[in-house]
């Protein structure tokens, strides 16, 4: 099988799942126990899924304002000393756990989708970050001084220069950032977010591995396409010379 074959062939099963998950149950009625439901029926899945890449999109997007806002901060002259300083903020908010994220923001944003956000954000922050100040400290010496050679000003070779120079390695940390988000958005349905964390914690709940199997296999069919997507993206840039 191709490539683009195996990639219709997932994306054909991950849309059954969500749209018409019912066709499933024979796969899956083998892992419910007895009595329990084979497929999950407390709502959509289409909508659960939608939500939970509603939350993963606005999560990533803030994420890479942010994180390559700082970057470009932290790689000029004049910011390069909070460079330690954002890259400590960034490993903190990777390396708290997202449970006690949520467990301190739900008292002051409520429960829902704003502590969930607020932990996919910090989440997210380390590797784009951590790419961009890779991409942007790491130009080739002789283009940057053609750059300045041919007068353009410091705004000028930030964004026809260095941004497109860097670009691929900050498409790389931002891929990485999304797929992270992706799994980790299951855990907001502990504090009532609405994403597809809702039927694995209703197969835990209840010892319903045929729920659990759903809830898993559609995030990571999701996360497999999406990440391929954006791969595919990134490399017909490149060979497009876009960038």
């Amino acid at each position: 099988m191709t490539a683009a074959a195996l990639r219709v062939a997932m994306l054909a099963v991950l849309l059954a799942l969500v749209i018409r998950p019912h066709w499933f149950e024979p796969v899956f009625a083998p892992l419910a126990p007895a009595g329990g439901p084979v497929i999950y029926d407390r709502a959509s899945l289409l909508s659960l899924s939608l939500n939970h890449l509603g939350l993963v999109l606005a999560a990533s997007v803030t994420a890479t304002l942010v994180a390559v806002g700082l970057a470009v901060l932290v790689t000029r002259p004049a910011g390069a000393a909070f460079r330690p300083l954002a890259r400590s903020v960034a490993n903190m908010g990777q390396t708290f756990p997202p449970v006690a994220v949520l467990a301190l923001a739900v008292p002051s944003l409520g429960f829902g989708s704003g502590p969930t956000l607020v932990a996919l954000f910090l989440y997210g922050l380390l590797p784009i970050l951590e790419n961009a100040i890779t991409g942007l400290t790491n130009l080739p010496r002789a283009t940057m001084e053609a750059a300045r050679g041919i007068g353009l000003s410091r705004g000028q070779r930030l964004m026809r220069v260095e941004i497109p120079l860097a670009l691929p390695v900050i498409l790389t940390g931002i891929r990485l950032s999304v797929v992270i988000a992706l799994g980790t958005a299951t855990i907001g349905s502990t504090v009532a977010a609405r994403t597809l964390g809702e039927v694995i914690i209703a197969g835990l709940l209840t010892s319903n591995t045929a729920l659990v199997l759903q809830g898993g296999l559609i995030v990571g069919l999701f996360a497999v396409l999406i990440h391929d997507a954006m791969l595919q993206i990134e490399t017909r840039l490149l060979r497009g010379g876009r960038i």
